[in-house]
This record gives structure tokens, C-alpha cells and sequence, in this order.
């Protein structure tokens, strides 16, 4: 018999070779009819797959993102069998399930066939079809001497490149239907769990992402349990469209991209300078009240300080290549640590100074593929809400849970109301390679996150293998007012840069400590937070966000003079505003400054210029009234001061 350890505590004996689907039908039939995966003991693996040993065991369902990647892998092996049926003798890459979009894609070389929207729909009916089979997921174990065997014979050179880097004991096959690959897994139990289907996007794909390979075609799709929820899902995808940054940046004048300056790297606007310069404020007041002191750093450095920091092994192919120079290279900032590091060294410290807290707004240079470029989301340069804290053991704790308050305070603002934090471990087998090699210290600083979260109820989950190379961290996951999850920031803890640096201080009794260092970035980089408010948003800033907060629109020229009165009001009192002078109908002039996402609109005629007064409209609600300026002047103070989001 074997121990089973469930999420609540629970523990129960089942035999050796029970699967986690047999577990979940002895609790109930209705709760089996949900599984599509399991978590064993951290690990995500087929609920069909036999248990040898105790474990702890997490039954994973749609709700689950484990249930949602094997639902999605599952269903990219789906429309590999349909597009073997269609079109026979094309070879496959790989056919990962992908978070963001959500879905899946599959890499294939189709000898030449392009493939048309014509054939995204038939393809589509034909996963319908075999799905409506109930096909197994069949897992079987491969000596590498039969797997080369079976592909030299199939003629695939994609999938044998695939295994020259593979060893007997980690080759696995999956079969459904007539459709069998080399995978890793895992899989739900049948192909019958897949009910709504939609091939969303055909594109190209390098082999092996690098431009010199063969281009292959890629196939994006997404697939749920219940047409309901395939319909939201694209009702989503539509409201996407009207509110995607790129769009948006350029009808408003946010950002632009071009050419001669190269890919990846924005050119901001006047507008979008506004928004940058209001964001910094607020970053600017918050941490100043929590005690941060401001520095600045160069946009290059030398080759020593990144191998010192240990970056240079781990990120260099995602740095611009060295500049040399009298014979010593330099490399553009790919990230602050280091020189903040640096300064923090530039100065003997004591337990007194601690905890030091430096912030900068950033500029980083990251060499991104090209195909992984995306709007303001995946750049080259970015400008980060960066800040480095170095303080004791001690007062670590309260440290990490004031950055976190940080956050919350942040969401407040934004109207942020859906959001979750990832903690990020590192995996043991990678202990010398992407990560530092120091597992006691690891599991310490772990711990000392977890506990940290646990106390102070933040939701949070785990996932092994995606912390930095040196130390655990908290991703922050967002969404936007329409769903769309992004990723915003992150908070690192790092227990290897203070000795690689020698950073210390004096304790309380003499002696010379290291300090542990925070790296947190609330607010991201300017490019993925702006990317992500105009999605939220829509455009329509609230109103100490927007570029131009106030239009006056004068009915017609008689009233130009007392609209450059109003205008001089305005600016006399801080709020972004402009007249609109055009010799059009004040209808159109109206409509513009609508489609300008403008939050207020004065309008001026004869009984206002009579009267001292103006009438109000405000975006999306229209017409609220007549006021004099003394009023609506201080009304609007009082919603920018507040940073109100209404």
C-alpha cells in the first residue's frame, strides 16, 4: 500500500499502482468526470499515470492552470491528427500549450502547402470529430534505439533532432487515435474532455526560432471544456481588439515604432511623456514615504561588474553584443542590480543604515528575439520601477511584506481588482546551472518568503523552476477589465549578490555581516505597465492619467477671447488643457474630443460668456451641467489629487 497526502492534510492508503483518476473515483464519479491531470508531489503528470510510491497528490480540473495545459496540450496533439488526415506527409516540430494567448500551437513543415483560413475551419470539424471518439491518451515508455528507429522510418528529421539530445529513460510516446509523438506529456485521460475548438491564427515560425533554419508553419488554437465557454472566450478576444495597445498608442498619440531606429525600441510620444512623467510621480511620492532614497546610474558598464554579478553566464544572449574599447569591453545595462550594488559599497555601513532602500527608474537594454517583439509588451529598451533593498535577516520579513502592501496600494489605484502573486522556486536538478549552487540557502530564503506570504494572507501559488538565478521570487499576476492576464512586476529575493560584491555591514557587536537584498518593481517597466492601462482602460485615463485632462470647445469665433479666459484658468491651476479653435460645428468638435478620450469638455456660447460660467460635459456621460470656474476647478483638483479612477 501507498500513502497519499491531499491538499487539506488528508492522508489515505491505496494500493501500488493506483492512478490518480481511480483516486478521484473512489472519492466520487462526479469529481472524476472533472480531472484532466494531476499535481504529484509538485510535479503535473496524467491522472491515468500509476502511483508506485507515496506521494502528496493535487487532482487537477479545469480551474487548475495544471488542468488547463494538459487540457491544451492534449488538445495541440488533437490537431496534429487532424492535420496528418488532411494533409498527409507533413513532419511536426514541437506543440507546446501556450498561457498567454491562451491555447496551444503546433510547428509543422507542409512541404509547401500553404495553409488558408478555408483550412483552419475544416481542420477545426475534423478535431470535432475525433474528439467525439473518446480517444485515450495512451503513454508509453521508448528505448531511444526504437524511437530513432520508428522516425528514421517516418522520415521525420525534425523529431530525430528532437532525440539526439534525449537518453534511454526519458523518451516517452503518446498515442490517441492514429496519432502517435514524442512527448513528454502530460495528457488528459480522452480526447471526449474537448468540446468547443477554434484554430485562431496561422503564422511562420523559424526552426528552432533562428532566422537562418527553414521556416515552418504555425498553427495557434484554443480549446475549452463547454461551447459557453469558447463563445466568452471570444467575445474577449473582440473587446481585445478595440482595446489592443498597439491600436490604441497610435490613434492616441501614446508611442510610436520605427525602422531607422530599430525593433523593439519605443519612441514615446508628447502624450505618452505625460503618462510616463505621472507614473514616476506616483512611484516618486509612494517611495519616498517609504523612506527610498533616489539614485541614478549609467546605461553601460563593463564587462567585470556583470561577470561579477554572475549575469554575463546566465543572460548574455540577452544582452547587446560588447562594445570595445582601449582594449576593455562594455556591455549596455541590462539590469540595475549590479550598480546599485555598487553604490551600496561605495560607503562603509552599519546595522544603522539598514534597512537602505535605492530606487531608480531604470533604463535596461534587452536583447529579445525578434520574433518574441510585441508592442510595448516585449521590447529592447525598457525603463524600470527598479529598487534594491538591503537589510538583515530580521527585518526581512517586515521588508517583503511592505512591499507587497506596495502592491495592493498600487492595484487600489488602477482599479486592479483580480491579481495573484506566483512564488517562483528554483529546481534541485539545476543547482550549478541556471541556478546559484546553494541549496540550504535556497530552501531558507524559500521558506522565509512562504512564511512571509502565508502570515500576511496574500494569495499566492507556487511553481518550481522559474526563480531567478539567484534567489526565490514573487511574479505578479494581473488582470485587465476584460480578463486578460498579464504579468506585471516582480519581488526577488537574492542571498548570492551581497557576497559576490562583498557587501557588508557592522552588526550591533562589530562583527561584518552580509545582507540579504530585496529587488522588487511594482510598477514594472513603463512599456508593459502603459501596454497593460490601455487595455485596462480602454484609452480612457482616468483623469490624472490622461495626457490632455480639459478641451474647451467655443460654439463658434465670437467666443474665442473668453475661451483663452477659461484656457488661462486652467493652466493657472496645473490641468492639461487645450481650446479647440477649429471653424467646425460644435457637434463634430464634440465627437473628436469624444473619440480623443478627452475625460472633460467645456463648451462656451453666448450664455456662458454672459454668465462667467461654462457648461461641463464629461467622456461617456455627456452634458452635467453649468458650473462657474471657481467650481469645476476645484472639483477637478480634487479628483486628480486623489487619483481617482472614476
Amino acid at each position: 500500500m501507498i500513502k497519499i497526502t491531499f491538499p487539506d492534510g488528508a492522508v489515505r492508503e491505496y494500493a501500488e499502482g493506483t492512478t490518480p483518476l481511480e483516486i478521484a473515483k473512489s472519492i466520487s464519479e462526479g469529481l472524476a468526470k472533472k480531472i484532466l491531470s494531476a499535481s504529484v508531489d509538485g510535479q503535473v503528470q496524467d491522472a491515468t499515470r500509476p502511483l508506485y510510491k507515496s506521494a502528496s497528490l493535487k487532482l487537477l480540473s479545469w480551474a487548475d492552470d495544471g488542468g488547463k495545459f494538459a487540457f491544451w496540450h492534449s488538445s495541440a496533439h488533437l490537431m496534429a491528427e487532424a492535420v496528418e488526415s488532411l494533409f498527409p506527409g507533413v513532419k511536426f516540430w514541437v506543440g507546446p500549450p501556450t498561457q498567454n494567448p491562451p491555447g496551444f500551437y503546433y510547428d509543422m513543415d507542409l512541404g509547401g502547402t500553404q495553409i488558408t483560413e478555408d483550412d483552419l475551419r475544416r481542420l477545426e470539424a475534423k478535431m470535432a470529430e475525433l474528439a467525439k471518439k473518446n480517444e485515450v491518451y495512451v503513454r508509453k515508455e521508448m528505448p531511444k534505439s526504437e524511437a530513432l528507429r520508428y522516425f528514421t522510418e517516418k522520415g521525420d528529421e525534425y523529431k530525430l533532432d528532437l532525440l539526439q539530445n534525449l537518453n534511454d529513460g526519458e523518451i516517452t510516446f503518446y498515442t490517441q487515435g492514429n496519432f502517435t509523438d514524442l512527448c513528454r506529456g502530460p495528457h488528459i485521460p480522452n480526447t471526449g474532455f474537448i468540446k468547443a475548438i477554434k484554430l485562431t491564427n496561422i503564422a511562420g515560425a523559424y526552426w528552432k526560432g533562428d532566422e537562418k533554419n527553414k521556416q515552418l508553419t504555425r498553427i495557434y488554437g484554443v480549446t475549452f471544456p463547454s461551447q459557453k465557454e469558447l463563445d466568452e472566450y471570444l467575445a474577449m478576444l473582440e473587446e481585445a481588439k478595440k482595446r489592443d495597445h498597439r491600436k490604441l498608442g497610435k490613434e492616441l498619440g501614446i508611442f510610436t515604432m520605427d525602422d531607422d531606429v530599430g525593433p523593439g525600441l519605443a519612441l514615446w510620444m508628447p502624450n505618452g511623456t505625460i503618462i510616463i512623467e505621472e507614473l514616476e510621480k506616483l512611484a516618486k511620492e509612494t517611495e519616498l514615504a517609504a523612506g527610498y532614497k533616489r539614485v541614478v546610474t549609467p546605461h553601460i558598464a563593463k564587462e567585470n561588474l556583470y561577470l561579477t554579478s554572475g549575469h554575463l553566464p546566465y543572460y548574455q544572449d540577452s544582452m547587446y553584443p560588447p562594445m570595445e574599447l582601449e582594449g576593455v569591453k562594455y556591455y549596455l545595462k541590462a539590469m540595475n542590480c549590479p550598480h546599485h550594488h555598487k553604490i551600496f559599497a561605495a560607503e562603509p555601513k552599519s546595522y544603522k543604515d539598514l534597512p537602505l532602500r535605492l530606487a531608480e527608474y531604470g533604463t535596461c537594454y534587452r536583447y529579445e528575439q525578434s520574433g518574441e517583439l510585441f508592442g510595448l509588451m516585449r521590447v529592447r529598451c525598457l525603463h524600470m520601477n527598479d529598487a534594491h533593498i538591503y537589510c538583515t535577516k530580521q527585518q526581512f520579513a517586515q521588508e517583503f511584506k511592505a512591499v507587497n502592501d506596495m502592491y495592493l496600494k498600487y492595484f487600489k489605484i488602477f482599479g486592479i481588482e483580480k491579481y495573484i502573486m506566483r512564488l517562483s522556486l528554483h529546481d534541485p536538478e539545476k543547482l550549478g546551472q541556471k541556478y546559484i549552487n546553494e541549496p540550504e540557502l535556497w530552501v531558507e530564503t524559500e521558506n522565509l518568503v512562504r512564511e512571509v506570504m502565508i502570515e500576511n494572507k496574500v494569495p499566492f501559488v507556487e511553481v518550481k523552476g522559474e526563480g531567478a538565478f539567484y534567489g526565490p521570487k514573487i511574479d505578479v499576476q494581473i488582470w485587465s477589465a476584460i480578463g486578460r492576464e498579464f504579468t506585471l512586476a516582480t519581488n526577488q529575493v537574492d542571498f548570492a549578490q551581497g557576497r559576490r560584491f562583498n557587501l557588508e555591514f557592522t552588526t550591533k557587536d562589530n562583527r561584518s555581516e552580509t545582507p540579504l537584498i530585496i529587488h522588487r518593481a511594482p510598477l514594472g517597466t513603463h512599456e508593459r505597465f502603459i501596454g497593460f492601462l490601455l487595455e485596462h482602460y480602454a484609452g480612457n485615463f482616468p483623469t490624472w492619467l490622461s495626457p490632455l485632462q480639459v478641451k474647451v470647445l467655443p460654439i463658434s469665433d465670437k467666443f474665442a477671447d473668453y475661451a483663452q479666459t477659461v484656457l488661462q484658468s486652467l493652466k493657472n491651476a496645473d490641468i492639461r488643457s487645450e481650446v479647440d479653435d477649429r471653424s467646425e460645428k460644435i457637434g463634430k468638435k464634440i465627437r473628436d474630443t469624444e473619440l480623443s478620450k478627452v475625460p472633460y469638455m467645456l463648451v462656451i456660447g453666448e450664455k456662458e460668456m454672459n454668465e462667467g460660467k461654462i457648461a461641463v460635459r464629461k467622456h461617456g456621460k455627456g452634458d452635467v451641467g453649468t458650473k462657474n470656474m471657481e467650481e469645476f476647478i476645484s472639483e477637478i483638483k480634487t479628483e486628480i489629487m486623489s487619483r481617482s479612477s472614476l
